[in-house]
């Protein structure tokens, strides 16, 4: 514990010009500002010699976590929380934020490595108009010596990118060490009477501070000096600011990049002048979808190159120049294709191979991927007269110059050689192929398998799926569902249940999903790939058909045996919420599959939705109104049927705001068993 009590900065600096604070703010001198500690938890206690709050593994009492609840707040305009923290030992730390009247609490940051000194988070909070409360939810592992410690929270108006340097944490910007060159902090502090620096721009005298970097001490070609902002939290585009002065004898280079979380770098300024006498401002847009950092970046050549300093970063959600491009919507490449083609053709109409096709639910052949009952396109020699084809669905055109994350869901059926019967290609204008990204290799029939494809191009370009068929007799059919097109990398955007609260596709885990152990006689198995038994259960996951889901394995229990899948603790609130899921009920002995909704210490679950015996070989969708003003679990509950074809599984749980949009198919009681039993709709 007493690596706590030593509090480092980065930068040794007196304060020049306070900041505002915001409500919310503390620095836990004379108590905690109305944060209180959650008692279903463990307690934060403010340590009574320094001036910070703990939770310490001593005083966790077993329980796995300490919360610290924040009054509530209302920031109408953007805002910045700089929290100064430490991890001692092995523990974490996650700042939550939960809007007054929501199920959930939205994670807006964390931490879990250990440090010997204090450390400063920066963390947007969007402007809202929507009262919350934020949480500081503390977890150090149960061994003696591990603490979670919060000496500060400052919330203060604008940007956490910006600054103007006269704060003793510098805004949480941090300097790349080199041992030659670095930033350092300007002004009253760091003038020498001799030297060639700036006055301050922001108080514009010697008593305020600003960051520069001096060729003094470089001793190699190429020494580089990095200071790096804070990393985005949060979507922002607009214009960054900022003023630079710059002193070159024989040579230096100055950039502005940007740095997203994968280290992918991207220049997005340099100056045009060698020299500047004054204070000299810089406007430039930055359009940050995904977390990023700004890296100012100066390179001396040698020892004699002069200097560049800067102050006074700002940022407005506004474009700085009228001539900045439009913003990209990509999204006029989604498709579902349960109301048409979108913005997608064919090449020629009169021997088009792909159709827009249904399959009603059967226990043979599988439905779309969006619901499992609705329209996907397909593409199959029975379109054609020929006894092979080429197909070619063309996608929108896009703008040049961006990173774009395309997503898209396929299934083959029959085929005996795959090869050629899907490959993605990026297009010009004039419909010339510049490049084939993606191309299918041998895969599980009859299972929709999901794909990432990141791209990006100088010029327009639009996508083109091409299906090529060269002999009836070694082709079957192609299935295509569900694309989408997002701007950045694919590794970076947030895919459709990536890490939302009230979300889970059971990827990394089981979401603090929990088994009902008293009263039942059967679990649910979180699995990957296809369930043992023949003639049950799915192949594959809904989320990329490679995936995990959960599923009741029947030949584990006894007919009429139920297993139940509790949620975690859902807070309540005003107004129609809407659960959406998919199930998987395929076999000839498939029991029932319900969802329950237990309100507080009722010993009586309320029943919210039901399907008895087999539905569809595939996944399907279902959505389900409820209201529920108190706490409150979602409660999933499989009883297992007359025989062990009778797995029971679901996957891909979303809650949300309701109410639900509009599912027809999910209100027909489908038994699985029709006239129509594996006909395909054209």
């Amino acid at each position: 514990m007493n690596s706590i009590y030593h509090l480092v900065f980065l930068v040794p600096v007196l304060v020049g010009a306070q900041q505002q604070l915001l409500p919310g703010s503390c620095s836990f001198d004379t108590g905690t500002c109305d944060y209180t500690s959650d008692l279903a938890y463990a307690r934060w206690t403010r340590n009574e010699e320094g001036r910070f709050i703990t939770a310490d593994s001593s005083f966790i009492d077993g329980r796995e976590k300490a919360v610290l609840v924040s009054p509530v707040l209302e920031h109408l305009d953007w805002s910045c929380l700089r929290l100064v923290y430490q991890i001692t030992g092995d523990g974490s730390l996650q700042l939550h934020l939960r809007p007054d009247g929501d199920n959930f609490d939205y994670t807006l940051w964390g931490a879990d490595k250990p440090s010997d000194s204090w450390l400063i988070a920066s963390i947007d909070l969007r402007n809202t108009s929507n009262a919350y409360q934020l949480l500081l939810e503390g977890r150090p592992s149960e061994e003696a010596g591990n603490s979670v410690a919060i000496f500060e929270i400052h919330i203060v108006p604008g940007y956490c990118i910006e600054c103007n340097f006269e704060e003793h944490h510098l805004c949480g910007y941090s300097n790349h060490w080199n041992p030659n060159v670095n930033w350092y902090v300007g002004g009253s502090l760091a003038r020498d009477p001799q030297s060639n620096l700036p006055d301050d721009h922001t108080i514009n005298n010697q008593r305020g501070h600003y960051m520069y970097v001096d060729s003094v001490y470089a001793k190699r070609f190429q020494e580089v000096a990095k200071l790096t902002s804070p990393m985005t939290t949060t979507p922002v585009s607009g214009c960054l600011s900022f003023y630079y002065q710059r002193d070159q004898e024989r040579g230096n280079i100055f950039s502005v990049f940007t740095r997203d979380t994968l280290g992918h770098y991207e220049e997005i300024w340099r100056p045009e002048v060698y020299a500047t006498t004054s204070w000299r401002l810089v406007n430039v847009d930055i359009k940050a979808p995904h977390p990023l950092e700004v890296v100012y970046e100066v390179a001396f050549n040698s020892a004699r190159g002069g200097y560049v300093a800067i102050d006074d970063i700002s940022f407005s959600p506004e474009f700085c120049h009228t001539e900045t491009e439009p913003v990209v919507d990509p999204s006029i490449a989604n498709c579902d294709f349960e109301e048409g083609l979108c913005q997608y053709y064919q090449e020629r109409v009169e021997s088009k191979v792909w159709n827009r096709v249904s399959v009603k639910p059967n226990a043979y052949r599988i439905g779309d991927h969006t619901t499992g009952t609705g329209s996907f396109l397909l593409a199959n020699t029975r379109f054609t007269s020929r006894p092979g084809y080429v197909g070619r669905l063309h996608g929108p055109f896009l703008p040049g110059n961006h990173k774009y994350c395309l997503r898209f869901h396929y299934a083959l059926h029959g085929f005996r050689k795959v090869e050629n019967a899907l490959v993605l290609y990026i297009y010009d204008q004039h419909n010339v192929a510049q490049e084939k990204v993606w191309s299918l290799a041998d895969t599980t029939r009859d299972v929709w398998t999901g794909v990432d494809v990141t791209y990006m191009k100088p010029m327009v370009t639009k996508v083109v799926f091409v299906s090529i068929c060269k002999n009836f007799w070694d082709c079957g059919q192609v299935a295509l569902d569900d694309i989408t097109v997002t701007i950045g990398d694919c590794r970076i955007t947030a895919g459709p249940l990536r890490a939302l609260p009230g979300q889970c596709n059971f990827e990394t885990g089981d979401c603090g999903y929990s088994q009902e152990k008293e009263t039942d006689k059967g679990d649910w198995l979180r699995v990957r790939g296809q369930t043992p038994t023949s003639y049950t259960g799915p192949r594959g996951d809904h989320t990329t058909g490679v995936g995990y889901f959960m599923y009741v394995e029947a030949s584990l229990m006894r007919p009429g045996h139920t297993a139940r899948l509790l949620s975690s603790d859902l807070r309540g609130s005003t107004g129609p919420q809407c659960l959406v899921f998919y199930y998987h009920m395929y076999g000839s002995g498939t029991g029932l599959l319900s969802v329950l909704l237990r309100r507080g210490d009722s010993e009586q679950d309320a029943l919210l939705w039901r399907r008895r015996g087999e539905q569809s070989i595939s996944w399907m969708r279902a959505t389900v109104d409820y209201e529920c003003d108190r706490r409150h679990l979602i409660i999933f509950e499989a009883i297992r049927g007359p025989s062990i074809r009778s797995d029971i599984a679901i996957d891909d749980i979303v809650f949300k705001k309701g109410p639900c949009t509009a599912d027809p198919g999910d209100t027909i009681p489908y038994s699985g068993f029709s006239e129509n039993f594996n006909e395909i709709e054209y």
